[in-house]
């Protein structure tokens, strides 16, 4: 409503209210009463010294305002919907192992004098050592179920004429055994006196030993290549032995 026509209004109703005196008062419309309630307000802020700050603190009344969320756009019609490709699932259960630089024998990996190595072969069995009528061995192992025992041989000669020490436990041999390029086992840890992990000691001159090294593969496993893994010797070294 236009503010001459209010003040004209308000001027007429205080004539109105001073010539009826103690009369009754007028009766008002509802837009009447609040046109009068609005001036009263505003003629109190306006000399109301006390009131001397001409801004409000609405602190108290401010709504926070909600963080406005991305729509989804909707596909137009005969647009397919974009679909979000799968994330990529890597499976790590199994990581390859790093190849590990060839050396040409046992002995020259772990520097043993006046000694030859060589490999002479494998055989598959169920219990080592084998079972002899009559005798009580030291000590035999069997498989695992499900399993069977690959057991490495190895010629190990001595090539001096003197006797010659051979202390596998000083070195701190122990091996692995990758059969048919599977992830590598290590061998197994026995109280075998001819175990060359653990094998110590004098190779009499110009004579050799049978040396074992035995480790467990699936049963029925049909034996291709045979990579054995040497370590103890600051970096891993590999001896394919077939």
């Amino acid at each position: 409503m236009d503010v001459r026509k209010v003040s004209v209004f308000l001027c007429s109703m205080a004539a109105a209210l001073l010539m009826a005196g103690c009369g009754e008062m007028p009766e008002l419309t509802q837009e009447e009463t609040d046109l009068i309630s609005e001036y009263a307000v505003g003629m109190l802020l306006k000399y109301d010294k006390a009131n001397s700050r001409r801004l409000v603190d609405t602190s108290a009344y401010d709504v926070e305002e909600e963080e406005e969320l991305p729509m989804e756009e909707t596909p137009e019609e005969g647009e397919e919907p974009e679909v979000e490709e799968p994330a990529e699932v890597v499976d790590v259960s199994q990581d390859e192992e790093e190849a590990q630089p060839a050396v040409s024998s046992v002995e020259e990996y772990y520097g043993i004098p006046n000694v030859m190595i060589s490999y002479t072969g494998y055989e598959m069995v169920d219990s080592y050592p084998p079972s002899e009528e009559g005798a009580d061995p030291f000590f035999s192992m069997d498989a695992s179920p499900g399993t069977q025992l690959l057991v490495l041989k190895f010629n190990a000669q001595n090539i001096s004429g003197q006797d010659q020490q051979m202390n596998m436990l000083g070195y701190g041999s122990t091996f692995r055994v990758s059969v048919n390029g599977e992830s590598s086992k290590g061998a197994l840890a026995t109280m075998l006196v001819n175990d060359m992990q653990t094998y110590d000691s004098v190779i009499p001159a110009n004579t050799a030993v049978e040396l074992v090294s035995i480790v467990e593969v699936p049963q029925g496993t049909n034996v291709g290549s045979i990579e054995f893994i040497l370590r103890g010797n600051g970096e891993d070294g590999s001896l394919m032995l077939q």
